[in-house]
């Protein structure tokens, strides 16, 4: 697959400030949450986010070890990181990912490990992941209606999710988040009914408003569902009080008709929360990439197995979190989407 790369240049034995300030960037956002992604292969097809066929999958030889990703993880722990995020592609294709849960999770610094997933294998491996130490779910639902799941995934898995919902409430996993994509003419009248699958599950349902990051490049502000319109459509129904300390979480959040139940709606076009961003992000391939939007990268595969050393990649942590931007620029009229579509990069 094509690539940008950043104009970063990491010399073996490069000395660098290594330190707390490492994580933190020309703005002052200091970076806590890594994002990993384990595959970019998928066992459905959302159309907002790959083609039906003819994706360029990742060959075997340039995708990281276990041993590198924990590796590079923990150097990004030593230094400041205290989340860590699996995701994909489909993080559960994997056939190492409870053991790459395991090694992360062991790490010193002991952080906290949690998933993105289409929950399609969680009827196998909830019980596995949790022993090996994942603390957290998000699940991708962005229906609760089975024709329009297929439409959707272009595949007929709804039951298997379902099932995987179980097997994840059975495992003992607590705090599951919902993530929800909403197109327009399709599902866009789903937002009260997904709320309500959610919070009768125990889940925090969020709603995400769909970005140009599909590997077709077909994405329209047209079929955007914006924020305000998911807004309008549960207050419609519901009374939402604003949940305060918003913090570095990309989602704003409220109380659902007095209640602790929350929601929370992630707009990442209509109202971009740049400025406080924790995030960075490893591909499979073991390119890092300072924002989701980046068109460049910087190569710590290659670093690695030219026998760089933990300094040296520590300094090429900081030195791709020192060129971050201050924005993501989607709203910039010279915006151009990234070569690499979401399930490539991680979400």
């Amino acid at each position: 697959m094509p690539r940008v790369l950043a104009p970063v240049e990491v010399g073996l034995g490069e000395s660098a400030a290594l330190g707390p300030g490492l994580l933190t960037d020309r703005f002052g956002r200091v970076h806590r949450d890594l994002r990993i992604s384990l595959t970019d292969k998928c066992n459905l097809r959302c159309t907002y986010c790959m083609p039906e066929q003819g994706m360029p999958w990742i060959a075997r030889d340039k995708q990281l070890s276990v041993e590198e990703m924990a590796r590079i993880a923990g150097i990004a722990v030593a230094h400041g990181v205290t989340e860590i995020r699996l995701t994909g592609g489909e993080p559960l294709l994997h056939r190492d990912v409870v053991d790459i849960t395991r090694r992360l999770a062991s790490l010193p610094g002991a952080p906290e490990v949690s998933m993105t997933t289409n929950g399609v294998h969680l009827v196998k491996l909830a019980g596995p992941l949790r022993d090996a130490g994942l603390t957290r779910l998000n699940i991708s639902l962005d229906t609760v209606d089975r024709d329009r799941f297929r439409q959707l995934t272009r595949r007929d898995q709804f039951d298997a999710v379902l099932q995987g919902l179980d097997a994840a409430d059975e495992a003992g996993f607590t705090g599951t988040k919902l993530n929800s994509v909403l197109l327009r003419g399709v599902n866009d009248d789903e937002a009260p009914a997904l709320m309500e699958f959610a919070h009768g599950r125990g889940y925090e349902p969020r709603f995400i408003e769909q970005m140009p990051l599909d590997a077709g490049h077909t994405w329209s502000r047209d079929t955007m569902v914006t924020a305000d319109e998911i807004f309008a459509a549960l207050t419609d129904q519901h009374t939402l009080t604003p949940v305060p300390h918003r913090g570095a979480a990309p989602a704003q959040r409220w109380y659902v008709d007095g209640t602790s139940a929350m929601v929370g709606i992630i707009a990442s076009v209509t109202r971009p929360f740049c400025g406080a961003c924790d995030r960075i992000r490893l591909t499979s391939d073991g390119q890092l990439r300072n924002c989701l939007f980046q068109r460049g990268e910087s190569d710590l595969r290659a670093l690695v197995r030219a026998g760089g050393s933990d300094q040296d990649i520590a300094h090429a942590l900081g030195v791709s979190i020192e060129q971050k931007l201050p924005g993501h620029g989607v709203n910039d009229p010279g915006f151009i989407q990234p070569e690499r579509g979401m399930s490539a990069i991680g979400g």
